[in-house]
């Protein structure tokens, strides 16, 4: 015979049931999903397209000038996500608007202010090199100008790289003591084989990723993000649709919204749910709002699934991924500063943006 429910609630249970929104998947419903699908889902799947469809919802809701909270969700309050489109967060509008259309768009001059903030990836480093130097070009670059001005920095206590991800620093073998100046070396020696004439001239994305891929101290993940911020210019012209690498936080999420990947692999799983975005968003109700018109691409479906992965250390704490962290680490702060955003023109948003028109 069952027991009948007790009234009384932990604080678990009671922190469980005010995600009532983000609630998960009923038996039935998993097993509908799984007919149509090659791979098995677990009850994160479902919480992937609410998920997005919550934080999407955030992200208008914020272009409206809303005053905070921008939801009811306890977890996207507190902590930090990126937007579910890549090109939406604050590094890559600022990459977009300041690095790749700021200055001749020779294909040399694109190439090296992209991957020159790409190294770094981070908006206090470039804007330290333009206090310095003024509009930033291959044609006045000069090693030893660069180096002194970022070793200044550093042993004034300043970070120049990016928490995002950690930066390769060539290891032990490294004939350059500060990690800065192997990048900085590295660019130099893309920049003398004519990097950005063989990339553009490249008949593919994946062909494009593994001309970077061939450079020491790149590997996947890198050569993929630089390939992606390469085609927000005009040096490429491919669809964001035609190829991805999966990241390891990504792998990670992928692990945990299946518990089989029914002999796909990672970069199959995200083709398939990009391919599904449509369909999953009305078999669950979600009145998800697109990049004005702009669906949800490789890139896109990848990075949602890294920050999925994170969501459910707390949302689903007993589906253990790859790593089995526990806690997400960066907290959410509201951007002193709002974004005025603006995507690659060749997207054909910025005219909607610009009329004030918001999905």
């Amino acid at each position: 015979m069952r027991k009948k429910a007790t009234t009384k609630r932990s604080a678990q249970e009671q922190f469980h049931l005010c995600l009532a929104p983000l609630s998960p998947l009923t038996v039935s419903k998993i097993d509908i999903v799984t007919k149509s699908l090659p791979a098995i889902p677990t009850i994160v799947y479902d919480t992937y397209w609410r998920f997005a469809n919550e934080r999407q919802a955030i992200f208008f809701a914020r272009q409206k000038a809303s005053l905070p909270p921008w939801t009811s969700d306890p977890i996207l309050r507190v902590h930090k996500f990126t937007n579910c489109y890549r090109a939406s967060d604050r590094v890559s509008q600022y990459l977009i608007r300041h690095v790749i259309y700021s200055g001749s768009q020779k294909p040399a001059e694109i190439f090296f202010r992209t991957l020159l903030f790409k190294l770094f990836n981070r908006i206090e480093t470039w804007e330290l090199l333009t206090k310095n130097f003024g509009q930033v070009t291959y044609a006045d670059y000069s090693f030893d100008q660069y180096d002194a001005v970022l070793t200044t920095a550093i042993e004034a206590g300043a970070r120049i790289y990016s928490a995002a991800y950690i930066m390769p620093s060539g290891g032990p073998a490294s004939p350059y003591s500060r990690k800065h100046r192997m990048h900085l070396a590295l660019l130099e020696q893309m920049m003398k084989d004519e990097l950005y004439n063989k990339v553009a001239d490249c008949q593919s994305l994946s062909g494009a990723f593994a001309l970077l891929r061939s450079y020491p101290t790149i590997g996947d993940f890198l050569a993929y993000q630089f390939v992606i911020d390469l085609n927000y210019s005009d040096l490429l012209s491919f669809e964001e649709n035609d190829f991805v690498v999966p990241g390891p936080g990504a792998r990670d999420g992928i692990r945990k919204c299946f518990s089989n990947l029914g002999g796909l692999d990672e970069a199959d799983i995200i083709r398939m749910v990009t391919e599904r975005q449509h369909v999953e968003f009305e078999r669950l109700g979600l009145p998800f709002k697109s990049l004005w018109g702009r669906p949800l691409q490789l890139i896109d479906c990848q990075n949602i699934f890294c920050e999925v992965d994170k969501y459910a250390r707390i949302r689903h704490p007993e589906v253990i991924g790859v790593t089995g962290r526990q806690k997400i680490k960066q907290k959410f702060k509201p951007l002193s500063k709002p974004i005025a955003y603006w995507y690659p023109p060749k997207w054909g948003l910025n005219h909607k943006i610009e009329s004030g028109i918001i999905p």
